[in-house]
């Protein structure tokens, strides 16, 4: 039950850090809003050292890797996940299944963004 608990803080902590920095980067260019691109390549990166940096030895506790992986990183962004499964797919030389998934991925979630505001509109009709 703790284990879930530091995941929860995690997700607290990981939600209001992506709310916070796209907020202000999203105020300084708002023109482009940067802030969602920041946070996606950001938590990218802090899951790929996190998790190549206990394959390469560093001992994090699970419960704190947790926090940080699950909990942070999958509140401040859910792009890392992907990148990072795209990444492992590629690396195990799985070039087509690592293509698929990013065009899947991209394609699929850009699509039901339309979908979702085309529903919008009609169940407010």
């Amino acid at each position: 039950m703790l284990h879930i608990l530091y995941i929860g803080i995690g997700g607290f902590l990981g939600s209001v850090s992506r709310y916070l920095v796209s907020k202000y980067l999203n105020n300084l260019l708002p023109s482009f809003l940067p802030g969602t691109l920041v946070v996606n390549v950001s938590g990218s990166f802090l899951l790929g050292f996190i998790v190549y940096s206990t394959m390469f030895g560093k001992n994090i506790p699970s419960d704190i890797r947790d926090l940080m992986t699950i909990g942070f990183i999958g509140a401040f962004t859910t792009m890392s996940a992907f990148s990072y499964e795209s990444y492992r797919l590629f690396e195990m030389n799985e070039i087509m299944y690592s293509a698929l998934n990013i065009i899947l991925n991209v394609m699929l979630s850009f699509i039901a963004v339309y979908f979702g505001k085309e529903f919008a509109i009609l169940i407010s009709k």
